[in-house]
């Protein structure tokens, strides 16, 4: 009997404890499903930082990227051939969007240095990596001129040369332009200088002529190199006026190109065509260009468009971008109407800032009256 009572007691120990373990395990359970969730969230934030870290890491390398690039056009144009190659291999190593501009220059500042075979590779490297870059044309320019010419070395007085052409250019273009338009366009699809590319695009823009405007709106539609066509878009705006504003618009919509897409809306600041911009403004799917566009409609005194867009608009960086338009044009009674109006806590707060920075009665008289409640 003792042993039959030995083995029950036996038995209800080993059942309180599996049941001990079974509750312990169910009361572990919420335990461990919160602390898998706060694991899950805390995964989800590492990985948005993580993100943030890289598309801010990529938007420095850019940054770098359009920084080298200037300061090797800079060198370029003043004849430092040895520190522009430099500083465009670099950017060639950096393998980033302008890696087939950076060849080209590259292959430009060592044929000015007389390293005639090293830039025939860096034009071949150009064609074969980049079949269909637009600064293919302006490579094999400068690969005929290389394979052409008699294999002295450069001469230091051909930039004077080029220049005093260009003033005979710019005096026969004003007198005769049918006999002086062939030369110009063949300075633009040749191997010059970037300089002295600029001051022939300049020349033809002053030119008023049909014949002219054509080239111009050829270069301009990215008939030639895009630091030509960005060039050219610009001077189509400053030349042209509103006249340009069917070709730009034109222009805008044909390319996929951020800068040049830039270029035209900063052509519309200096044309000061709020239609276009307002265009913009409301159809263009890329929040930043769509973003800047909403701005320089301020700078241009596009208030009323300004206007409809806030009334109409729900996306908070669009308004937060008609905000600041308001602000670049001295709109006050528009950040007014903001801050007594809208629903949104951040937008209010943001109209009242701008609002403190602005040298107006009308603004002081509104800001008293905050004060005051």
């Amino acid at each position: 009997m003792s042993m039959w009572r030995s083995f029950l007691r036996t038995g209800l120990v080993f059942c309180a404890a599996g049941a001990l373990a079974v509750g312990g395990r169910l009361l572990a359970a919420p335990q461990s499903e919160h602390q898998r969730g706060a694991e899950a969230l805390d995964g989800v934030q590492e990985s948005a930082e993580a993100e943030q870290d890289r598309k801010e890491a990529e938007q420095e390398k850019l940054d770098r990227a359009e920084d080298l690039y200037d300061q090797g056009r800079d060198a370029l144009d003043e004849a430092r051939y040895g520190e522009a190659e430099q500083i465009f291999s670099s950017l060639v190593q950096m393998n980033g969007p302008q890696t087939d501009a950076a060849l080209y220059w590259k292959a430009y500042a060592q044929n000015r240095e007389g390293k005639k075979e090293a830039a025939l590779a860096s034009i071949a490297e150009l064609k074969k990596r980049f079949p269909q870059s637009k600064w293919r044309k302006d490579g094999e320019a400068l690969e005929i001129e290389m394979r052409s010419a008699t294999g002295g070395k450069p001469n230091p007085e051909a930039e004077s040369d080029e220049d005093l052409k260009l003033l005979a250019l710019q005096g026969l273009m004003n007198s005769n332009p049918e006999k002086a338009l062939p030369i110009l366009e063949g300075v633009l699809n040749g191997a010059a200088s970037p300089r002295v590319k600029s001051k022939a695009l300049f020349v033809l823009a002053q030119n008023g002529t049909p014949q002219a405007q054509e080239v111009m709106a050829k270069i301009a539609r990215g008939q030639s190199n895009p630091d030509l066509q960005r060039k050219a878009v610009e001077y189509l705006a400053i030349f042209g006026g509103k006249r340009a504003g069917k070709t730009l618009g034109e222009i805008y919509a044909s390319t996929k190109d951020p800068s040049i897409k830039r270029a035209v809306l900063h052509g519309y600041i200096v044309s000061g065509d709020r239609e276009q911009l307002a265009a913009v403004a409301k159809s263009e799917p890329n929040p930043e260009l769509r973003n800047e566009a909403i701005r320089n409609l301020g700078v241009v005194g596009g208030m009323d468009e300004l206007q409809e867009l806030y009334t109409k608009e729900t996306d908070q960086s669009a308004k937060e971008a008609i905000l600041n338009g308001y602000f670049i044009g001295g709109n006050v009674s528009g950040l007014i109407a903001v801050a007594k109006t809208e629903k949104n806590p951040e937008l209010r707060k943001k109209a009242v800032e701008k609002l403190s920075l602005m040298n107006s009665k009308e603004a002081q008289d509104y800001l008293m009256q905050l004060l005051q409640k």
